[in-house]
C-alpha cells in the first residue's frame, strides 16, 4: 500500500476510536492544539493530557507509582487548594503521593520530516523531553513531553507523614508548575501555527523548498532556530536555561509495531 494512503487509513481509524481516558474528552487547555494538529493532513493525535495535579493512594516502589494498582484520591487540571488535598488524604489507606504531571501529547506523523518539524517546535516551546519513535512498518510517532514534573510522598500506611504547612508549600509549587505548563502550551500552539504556515508557503514554492532542504538547520542536538517561532523563543530562553539538553531520540521498533 502507498505510504500516504496507509497513513490516511491509520488517521481515519485513530480519529474514529472512542476516547478511553478517565475524563472521556480532550482537556480544555489543549482542545485548540489537538484540533490544529488533526486538521493537518500530515498529523493526528493518539492521546493527550494537558497537565494535572493528582493524589494517588497505593504502594511506592522506589518512588514510582503504578497507577493501575492504586486509588485516585484527587485529580484536577486546574490549580489546587490545600483543603481539597486534606479531605482527599483522609481516604488514604496506603502510601499517598502528590504529583504534578505536565503536558503529554502523542502525535502520529505521516513521515519523519513532518515529525522533525513538530519536534523542533516542541523543543523551542519548552517541551525539552520530546522524542520521536519510528517503527519498521513506517509508523512515526512523536511524544511531546516536558521535564518540570513533581512527585512527593505524603503518607505511609494511611498515616500522614508531613505537616499541613508543608502540603500548602507543595501546592504552591505544583500550581506554579501548572501555570508554567499552560504558558508552554500556549507558546507551542502559537509557534506551531507559525511553523505550519511557513511549511505551507515553502511547499507551494518548490525552488525555495529545495533551498531550505540544502540549508537545513535541523541536526542532532540542534541549536534553536530563531526563525522557528519568533519572539516566543526569546521569552522561553530564561525558563529553559536549566533544562537538560533535548537532542533527539529516535527508537526503531520491531516489524509488527
Amino acid at each position: 500500500m502507498d505510504r500516504n494512503a496507509e497513513f490516511k487509513r491509520w488517521k481515519a481509524q485513530g480519529l474514529s476510536k472512542a476516547d478511553l481516558s478517565r475524563k472521556g474528552s480532550v482537556d480544555e487547555d489543549v482542545v485548540e492544539l489537538v484540533q490544529l494538529l488533526n486538521g493537518r493532513e500530515q498529523y493526528f493525535t493518539t492521546s493527550s493530557c494537558a497537565g494535572r495535579i493528582i493524589l494517588l493512594d497505593g504502594n511506592i516502589n522506589g518512588f514510582e507509582v503504578q497507577k493501575q494498582n492504586c486509588c485516585w484520591l484527587l485529580v484536577t487540571h486546574k490549580p489546587c487548594v490545600k483543603d481539597d488535598v486534606i479531605v482527599a488524604l483522609k481516604k488514604a489507606n496506603g502510601d499517598a503521593i502528590l504529583k504534578f504531571e505536565p503536558l503529554i501529547l502523542h502525535v502520529q506523523c505521516r513521515q519523519l520530516q513532518d515529525a522533525q518539524i513538530l519536534h523542533s517546535v516542541a523543543i523551542d516551546s519548552g517541551f525539552r523531553n520530546s522524542g520521536i519513535t519510528v517503527g519498521k512498518r513506517g509508523k512515526t510517532m512523536l511524544a511531546i513531553r516536558s521535564t518540570h514534573g513533581l512527585e512527593v510522598p505524603l503518607s505511609h500506611k494511611g498515616k500522614l507523614m508531613v505537616t499541613e504547612e508543608y502540603i500548602d508549600f507543595l501546592l504552591k509549587i505544583a500550581n506554579q508548575k501548572m501555570e508554567e505548563n499552560k504558558k508552554r502550551i500556549e507558546r507551542f500552539y502559537n509557534c506551531l501555527q507559525h511553523a505550519l504556515e511557513k511549511e505551507t508557503i515553502t511547499n507551494s514554492h518548490p525552488k525555495e523548498k529545495i533551498k531550505d532542504k540544502n540549508n537545513s538547520s535541523y541536526t542532532h542536538k540542534k541549536k534553536r532556530n530563531p526563525e522557528a517561532c519568533g519572539k516566543c523563543i526569546e521569552e522561553n530562553d530564561k525558563a529553559l536555561e536549566n533544562d537538560d539538553d533535548p537532542g533527539i531520540s529516535v527508537t526503531i521498533f520491531p516489524e509488527d509495531y
